[in-house]
């Protein structure tokens, strides 16, 4: 088969029209539901497109990318980075915050006191103190999780056509391995916490991992509402099999799709999503919040073959726990009320996150990024609640770790208030350009909008040198 021709292939598939990725009434156990669901695509790159993919560039003697991968902690809500990465001790009681300051594995550098677990690892660690989050807003979260200044709803009608950077990891990266999604978003307290695939289209939006290791995204491709547990699932994926086997349903498949097919049921998948696979020793180090459970999930699914983790740090669906206006804003809290108890958590699911990583020799392939939407004001009780920090998207403060980069560094300062950048600033573009370069991803790769019109995927930004 000529190089041409397999190309030409690529470019769809004989379940194409089965519109996978939408809800249909299917039903778990209908045998052209299942085949539907499975091979036209459900969150990220469709697996006889990426079997396709890979078979083609094997014979050019090519290659699709190593296992780089990336988890991101989204720290919905918008963090103090006043009361966590970038203090201000010398300041007055209004600016600086309640919490005192403890000093970390850098020279010169401190973190908040909440943070001992962290301050000990800034070895490992990239401290960003000068993101650029102007544009940024939440309730949808589309600036930072695009890296595109436009893809703001609440001031661009078309904000939330532009894709994740998590979706566009799917279309031009794909999973690191077929039998998993590329792309998945775990403890998803509401939609608008993150962004979708926009104009790439459904395919790639992210997968919903939740509800105990459900392997696909029930809510749009089957009509099952809820998976308590894993045995459910696993039982109905089994059943299915045992049907689909019994019929000659699979003859029509083309070998990639009986390759996908294969995937899709087969046990890999189900591995992943399977946290009693894991040593009651580590279970136990990660700890039992829900956080921490969906932390070490991540680990797994990346180890698997998950390309690009999202999870959601937050315990509601409204703006997000970190968006701690005050007390007189439940179910925010203040910065006393509602950051502190959040910042133990953060502490221990980041920093054993981070270890487990490197223990398991996977500091190279993985990029873990904590970040939310941007700051809050560098004064307190700008809404007449004492106790909280209301919106500040001039500045943020954010981690990196792993990912094989240089670490061990602070990039950036803000003014002596917190409230304003004061060198090096850092912009959405840039943290998007340096997820694509960690992927091996051109910058001048190009996507089609709804009018067919060419989008380059990073309308600004370069990688960070710093790291690189």
């Amino acid at each position: 088969m000529s190089s041409s021709h397999r190309i030409k292939h690529l470019n769809g598939h004989a379940f194409a029209n089965f519109h996978g990725s939408e809800r249909e009434g299917l039903a778990v156990m209908d045998r052209r539901g299942m085949i539907k669901a499975g091979l036209a695509g459900m969150a990220g790159l469709s697996l006889p497109d990426l079997l396709r993919a890979r078979d083609l560039a094997k014979w050019n003697g090519q290659s699709l990318g190593g296992n780089k991968s990336v988890i991101l902690l989204w720290m919905c809500g918008g963090p103090s980075h006043i009361d966590t990465l970038d203090p201000k001790p010398d300041q007055p009681d209004n600016n600086r915050g309640p919490f005192s300051t403890i000093p970390t594995t850098h020279p010169g550098i401190r973190v908040c006191e909440h943070l001992p677990k962290y301050a000990k690892l800034t070895d490992k660690l990239t401290i960003i103190r000068s993101v650029d989050c102007r544009g940024s807003n939440h309730q949808p979260n589309q600036v930072m999780q695009t890296g595109n200044l436009a893809a703001g709803p609440r001031v661009n009608r078309e904000g939330r056509m532009y894709p994740a950077i998590s979706s566009i990891v799917s279309k031009f990266h794909g999973p690191n391995h077929p039998a998993l999604p590329a792309n998945v978003v775990l403890n998803l307290n509401s939609r608008s916490h993150c962004a979708w695939g926009g104009w790439l289209g459904k395919e790639y939006d992210s997968l919903v991992g939740d509800n105990a290791g459900k392997l696909f995204d029930l809510a749009k491709g089957l009509t099952v509402d809820r998976l308590d547990n894993r045995k459910t699932l696993s039982d109905k994926l089994e059943a299915v099999r045992r049907n689909l086997d019994q019929g000659d349903n699979m003859s029509a498949l083309d070998e990639f799709g009986q390759q996908a097919y294969d995937l899709l049921t087969g046990q890999k998948a189900r591995n992943a999503f399977d946290l009693s696979d894991e040593p009651k020793k580590l279970i136990e180090r990660y700890g039992e919040h829900s956080w921490a459970q969906k932390a070490l999930l991540a680990r797994r699914l990346v180890e698997a073959g998950v390309s690009f983790v999202t999870i959601d740090l937050s315990n509601h669906g409204a703006s997000g726990t970190w968006d701690t206006h005050g007390d007189k804003f439940p179910p925010y809290g203040g910065i006393e009320s509602g950051l502190k108890p959040l910042l133990p958590v953060f502490d221990h699911v980041f920093t054993t996150l981070v270890t487990d990583l490197d223990e398991r020799g996977l500091l190279d392939e993985v990029l873990v990024i904590a970040m939310g939407e941007f700051g809050r004001t560098p004064h307190m009780g700008t809404q007449g609640s004492p106790d909280g920090r209301n919106h500040w998207p001039q500045i943020a403060s954010m981690t990196l770790a792993c990912g094989g980069f240089r670490h061990g560094q602070v990039i950036g300062a803000s003014s002596s208030d917190g409230g304003e950048i004061k060198e090096r600033p850092v912009t959405p573009g840039d943290l998007a350009a340096t997820v694509y370069h960690h992927f091996g991803i051109p910058l001048d790769s190009t996507y089609e909008d709804h009018r067919s019109r060419p989008r380059y995927i990073l309308e600004e930004g370069q990688p960070l040198p710093e790291l690189i």
